[in-house]
């Protein structure tokens, strides 16, 4: 009697143990389906950044004539800059490159050889270099102008591998992206709440992601804007993870050991 009793104690404990692991595994998964949900997600529109006070353009002029076009590339192989030039980082992560580049100021104009004042700010560099073209077109031949961000940058920080600044060269980058970029989630990570820090009109603005749903696909915040700050929290401490580990190693040990016994 004493011995089913115990049988059927430790077939419970031991489904219970399951279960819990199972469940821990599912909370680690992401971009789940919600029930009801179909495969297919409407992605968000995609971020197309404003040039504001204070970025740091890169600015590079070619025309038919590449000694005329060397006059609007100051900063063109030298590292060196003159006044109304900054200088931006152009990689991610450590090791980066310096280079030289317009400085937009607090006006929100930047200052081009010959040409003088332009104003940039709350335009795409895809239009500031349709302006430029029509500009410079009476100095230059055919000119071609290629316009970039040298200081679109988010953060990461948190349980990820490898928190840091990390630069973005092509303007335009997902939240999925980024947390690959540093290095995935640790296993300590709250992948239900995930938190963008975003500069809005003068303030910040603070909203949470949820990382195991597949909603991340149309969330606003699903491509990242420059200077966004990404928090992963932790959703307990390391010590009481490693804890709880060590706690289902003993007991399943137990259980298995336990069941072994009877069984005999």
């Amino acid at each position: 009697m004493i011995k089913n009793t115990l049988k059927k104690i430790s077939l419970f404990t031991l489904i219970a143990f399951l279960f819990s692991a199972c469940y821990s595994e599912k909370n680690l998964k992401y971009f789940q389906r919600r029930s009801g949900q179909p495969d297919t997600v409407t992605i968000a529109k995609a971020y197309v950044p404003k040039i504001q006070p204070g970025d740091i353009l890169s600015i590079y002029v070619n025309s038919l004539s590449p000694e005329a076009s060397s006059f609007f590339n100051p900063y063109t192989g030298t590292s060196s800059m003159a006044g109304g030039s900054s200088s931006a980082s152009a990689g991610g992560g450590a090791g980066q490159m310096t280079q030289p580049g317009y400085l937009v100021d607090p006006s929100g104009e930047i200052e081009l050889p010959l040409v003088g004042n332009i104003k940039v700010s709350n335009y795409t560099t895809t239009q500031v270099r349709d302006t430029l073209k029509k500009l410079l077109s009476v100095y230059l031949k055919e000119p071609t102008v290629l316009v970039r961000f040298l200081n679109f940058k988010i953060s990461i920080l948190g349980e990820v591998t490898r928190p840091d600044v990390y630069n973005i060269p092509n303007e335009m980058i997902t939240l999925p992206e980024a947390i690959s970029m540093a290095g995935d989630l640790t296993l300590y990570a709250k992948r239900d709440s995930i938190e963008i820090i975003r500069d809005v009109n003068g303030k910040k603005v603070f909203a949470n992601v949820d990382f195991s749903k597949r909603d991340v696909f149309s969330s606003p915040y699903y491509y990242l804007h420059s200077n966004d700050i990404v928090y992963v929290k932790p959703a307990k401490t390391k010590t009481q993870q490693t804890d709880r580990s060590i706690q289902y190693a003993t007991i399943g040990a137990t259980l298995i050991s336990l069941i072994i016994v009877i069984f005999r």
